[in-house]
């Protein structure tokens, strides 16, 4: 059986897709507790022209980190991405996103009891990331994606507006790590 999956990022087509990720981790200072993040973010892509595709997801994320904060965002995260073909049936992509989470931060003691309502949160990040997609069929695409540039911006505000201080950051992340890789399945229609 003979086909060509050239079809999956032409013009006019759309693709399907999203991220989930969840993670828990112990810190060395209190074993007992995990620190525990979550997110889901499903996205739907046009393609504007033969495999460059443009569009967004939308989505939730939560985060508590034991002994400082619990925050729980809603995420709206634009995106445009590039297909370069290296054969019929795979493809180098590449991607750039600017996911941003408006969300309420509560405190978080020692023992993992949430308090009350410290503020609101945004964080706000612009990432390019490389890819490659194998399309096993003409509406299915599995994608493997590594961490590749970014910068993100994170501050906390109070119920006054105010900045809380010592809430912010700034990062700018430049490489990969290969033993987090992102594996994902796009669908093509």
């Amino acid at each position: 059986m003979a086909f060509s999956t050239q079809a999956q990022t032409e013009k006019g087509k759309i693709m399907l897709g999203g991220n989930l990720a969840f993670d828990s981790y112990k810190s060395d200072a209190d074993g007992s507790k995990a620190n525990t993040s979550f997110s889901v973010v499903p996205s739907v892509g046009y393609f504007v022209d033969n495999n460059v595709a443009i569009g967004t997801g939308v989505g939730y994320s939560y985060a508590k980190t034991i002994g400082t904060l619990e925050n729980q965002a809603f995420v709206v995260s634009p995106f445009g991405r590039y297909y370069a073909n290296l054969s019929d049936s795979f493809k180098f992509f590449g991607q750039l996103a600017v996911p941003m989470e408006f969300g309420s931060s509560k405190s978080v003691d020692a023992s993992g009891d949430v308090g009350s309502k410290i503020g609101s949160s945004t964080k706000i990040q612009v990432a390019l990331s490389p890819g490659f997609a194998f399309f096993p069929t003409s509406k299915i695409g599995i994608e493997f994606a590594l961490n590749g540039l970014s910068y993100t911006n994170f501050k906390q505000e109070n119920a006054n507006g105010d900045q809380i201080k010592g809430s912010g950051y700034d990062s700018i992340n430049f490489g990969t790590n290969f033993f987090s890789p992102k594996l994902g399945v796009q669908f093509h229609f």
